[in-house]
């Protein structure tokens, strides 16, 4: 019911791919621990595209490296499980994480250029990502890259192979990623703002791509973004991130139509639209540091509707209505026993 507490996630995790439960990723500095992302749950079913959003700064893309198990030093995951088709990734080997990477979750970056080697022809290199994880030799994976480079709809496929990173454009790159990532067949694609660099016609395209090799391919999709309006038509919930934590969770129509948590209202409202004369509506103040967080709810000191109550402990998710929740004191007065 409305305004009660978030006991279990709302989807059944028999239906789940993916499965990231308490999820915990902390930065060991000189002024101690902080946690990049702390205590975060929630899951992608087979075939579903979830969204991932929230402010630079919030947790999404230490969430996906988390995932992937790539976190640097002085990273590293302190609690929790993720789970792909129920085996728990932390307790691989880091050989037997090398397989699952790639064979079974992929990850598209956001910034191409700096993924490709600019001194390798692009054949070679997607090549490479497919001999990697497949038993083929040169001549078939070179076959095979091509087959990849059309299937994410590079004009000329076979030419392009010979070309440079820098002879396509930044779209073109990106396609390249894609087709990468792709080259293995993985049930979980991993997006980590894949549209950032580019501009706003070649966004679309990349995001009618990526809703083409969902449909065509089966593919689960992990979209991490800061900007939800890319992900109005794309995916079927979304979850808002604030300092590391998840703050609200719904599908896309009940968010765009009933946004529960001030934090995604806020989000929203800085969208531009064609109808909007005077400047955008914008949050004020700035994502905290994370070595530097306040007590009680952690958007309390940009947050409209704060209330005393929100000075104390934190707020625990709480059920707004079907398949939506929020971490908010607006829905209910109960506090994250787990929080001081």
């Amino acid at each position: 019911m409305p305004g009660s507490r978030v006991a279990d996630a709302d989807i059944d995790p028999r239906d789940a791919i993916l499965e990231v439960e308490n999820l915990r990723t902390s930065f060991f500095t000189e002024y101690g621990a902080v946690h990049a992302v702390d205590n975060v749950s929630f899951n992608v079913r087979k075939g579903e595209a979830v969204a991932l959003v929230g402010e630079s700064g919030c947790g999404k893309s230490v969430t996906a490296m988390s995932i992937m198990r790539l976190v640097a030093p002085p990273g590293r995951i302190t609690g929790g499980h993720v789970r792909f088709k129920g085996k728990d990734l932390a307790s691989l080997s880091e050989r037997d994480m090398r397989k699952v990477r790639g064979n079974d979750i992929a990850m598209v970056f956001q910034e191409p250029m700096t993924s490709l080697n600019p001194v390798f022809r692009i054949g070679a290199q997607v090549a490479e990502a497919i001999r990697i994880h497949k038993d083929v030799s040169k001549r078939e994976a070179w076959k095979m890259a091509g087959d990849m480079l059309n299937l994410v709809s590079i004009p000329d496929p076979v030419k392009r192979l010979d070309d440079y990173p820098h002879q396509l454009s930044g779209g073109m790159r990106q396609r390249v990623m894609i087709a990468m990532a792709l080259s293995c067949d993985p049930e979980l694609l991993i997006a980590d703002e894949p549209t950032t660099a580019l501009d706003v016609t070649i966004q679309a395209q990349i995001m009618e791509l990526l809703a083409d090799l969902q449909q065509k391919l089966g593919l689960a999709i992990l979209l991490i973004t800061h900007d939800l309006g890319v992900v109005a038509e794309f995916c079927e919930r979304i979850i808002v991130m604030y300092t590391g934590r998840v703050v609200e969770e719904a599908p896309v129509s009940e968010l765009f139509a009933n946004p529960a948590h001030p934090y995604t209202r806020g989000l929203l409202k800085s969208l531009p639209s064609v109808s909007t004369e005077s400047r955008l509506p914008t949050i004020k103040g700035m994502v905290p540091s994370i070595s530097k967080l306040p007590p009680g709810c952690k958007f309390n000191p940009r947050c409209p509707d704060v209330m005393e109550i929100c000075y104390g402990n934190e707020p625990a998710l709480m059920i707004v209505g079907e398949g939506h929740s929020a971490r908010c004191y607006l829905h209910g007065d109960f506090a994250d026993p787990e929080r001081g």
